[in-house]
């Protein structure tokens, strides 16, 4: 799998506003957020994208989802609403090609899904 911008902030080759980390995953504020709060969720296996992980292994996913619903408790915006989303591949919009989850929230985030004109 080619080396991606999120392979090298797991390295600590570019930095990156880390805010959880273990030996799964690693999540950091995304540096073009959509909302006012957006963290991405990325494990450290490789997976190019969701269609990549195998049917044996749904613990992957799992444990992005729990990272961040323990995040969202934690800085105290679960009980307001926060969305999780995975893109995969170019018409889901994914443009990063290691498998991640986005964390938004911080306001009222309205409808998803309509496709671009």
């Amino acid at each position: 799998m080619p080396m991606t911008l999120f392979h090298k902030i797991i390295q600590r080759e570019i930095p990156a506003d880390i805010v959880y980390e273990d030996e799964h995953l690693i999540a950091f504020r995304d540096i073009a957020p959509q909302a006012p709060v957006h963290v991405l969720f990325v494990p450290k296996q490789d997976y190019a994208t969701l269609n990549d992980v195998p049917a044996d292994a749904p613990d992957v996913v799992g444990r992005l989802a729990a990272a961040a619903a323990r995040y969202a408790k934690a800085q105290g915006f679960a009980d307001d609403g926060y969305r999780i989303v995975m893109n995969c591949n170019g018409h889901g919009g994914q443009t990063v090609f290691q498998i991640h989850l986005h964390l938004l929230a911080g306001a009222p985030l309205g409808r998803f899904g309509t496709p671009q004109a």
